[in-house]
């Protein structure tokens, strides 16, 4: 049996307001062709199907289209919620989906009830929220620790009955590497479970965390299919192919291979002096990456977005951390003082030269401006 384990998909996200839309529908079709030129049998995708819990309209086509075109292509599909998505959103209309080879599992109370395909039970965890489920579990603590070793216990005492078993869980695993696109699910300060929870089952397909990682042999991350945030900088996005032997002597995964997914636009981060920045060679494949770039000029050049983007035109964030910069040596007095001094107080720390005199018109006209709107409301 040939698995493909993705995850994240994050349908609707934008990337500092622009659009992804297109990168993700490009994966979705490298995804179908993916399944018919490997012959997959199951695609499983381990949660976060959507951005957020009330999805675009473009967002639905396209997981709409998605779930279509890989059933089409010969695959059944298995998909868990994850803590960005609406479970019950996502999970409508499951029992009647299950009849198209499309198995939407949401529902905690339905996480040991598996999907059987050719002799191989696949589990679909969703995400847990500790809170949620510790009534009606009757579970000792509020964690996420908890929550999924009941869930897991529960799996286990099923799985004995089938040849060979695969989990999808969306959960932070202890040991995992985060990136800065991952929203926080800690519990009381702890976010984590332990590897050791998920014993007891073939492969474990997980969700959550964005960069590709391998836990064990058989506990996978197979990541988002975008980069999500500049930390993700550099990560190779895509999804494991799984291969299960569960009519062999031993059934257990035979391989796990990580197809590389298309890269729409790169993402990337440049830092130093502006000149250098706008000049030097060695930045020329940075042209056509979205970028976020920290310059280090000791005073903050003027214009500095517009000039950046005449060479890097998709350059999304720009920050200043002036190498050498001294601290304040004292604390500025604030009240009383008329609001453009101040502003212009602002200008001057942190560029550090006084604003021009049309930047310094300019400024005082907007503060006039806004003061004779407030005065009108």
């Amino acid at each position: 049996m040939r698995i493909l384990h993705t995850s994240d998909w994050h349908l609707g996200r934008s990337f500092h307001r622009e659009s992804l839309i297109e990168g993700q529908a490009a994966f979705i079709d490298h995804l179908v062709e993916t399944v018919r030129a490997e012959r997959v049998d199951v695609v499983a995708v381990s949660g976060d199907v959507y951005d957020r819990a009330l999805p675009p309209v473009d967002a639905v086509a396209l997981c709409n289209e998605a779930l279509r075109r890989l059933v089409s292509a010969g695959a059944r599909a298995v998909l868990i919620s994850g803590n960005h998505d609406s479970a019950r959103r996502l999970g409508f209309g499951a029992d009647l989906f299950d009849a198209a080879g499309v198995h939407l599992r949401t529902d905690p109370s339905r996480a040991w009830d598996p999907v059987t395909v050719d002799g191989v039970a696949f589990y679909g965890i969703p995400y847990l929220e500790p809170e949620l489920v510790r009534a009606p579990w009757e579970l000792s603590e509020r964690s996420h620790t908890a929550a999924l070793t009941h869930a897991m216990a529960r799996v286990r005492a099923d799985a004995a009955r089938h040849r060979a078993s695969v989990v999808l869980a969306h959960a932070f695993v202890t040991g995992g590497q985060a990136s800065d696109s991952e929203r926080d699910i800690s519990v009381g300060g702890v976010a984590h479970v332990p590897l050791a929870a998920f014993e007891g089952v073939d492969y474990v397909a997980l969700g959550h965390l964005h960069g590709r990682q391998r836990m064990s042999e058989t506990v996978r991350y197979s990541g988002s299919p975008l980069a999500y945030s500049f930390s993700e900088a550099g990560q190779v996005k895509g999804s494991w192919l799984v291969t299960l032997d569960p009519g062999g002597p031993s059934a257990g995964v035979g391989s796990a291979d990580f197809v590389p997914a298309p890269v729409p636009r790169p993402v990337g981060v440049l830092r130093g002096l502006i000149d250098d920045l706008l000049t030097s060679p060695s930045h020329t494949p940075y042209e056509n990456h979205w970028l976020q770039v920290v310059l280090t000029d000791p005073v903050r050049p003027k214009s500095a977005m517009d000039r950046l983007r005449a060479r890097f035109p998709h350059t999304l964030a720009l920050s200043f951390a002036p190498v050498g910069a001294a601290p304040a040596a004292h604390q500025v007095r604030l009240s009383g003082r008329p609001e453009a001094e101040v502003a212009l107080d602002f200008v001057r720390e942190v560029r550090g030269e006084p604003a021009a005199h049309e930047e310094e018109e300019l400024l005082r006209r907007a503060i006039e401006e806004s003061r004779a709107k407030e005065t009108m409301a």
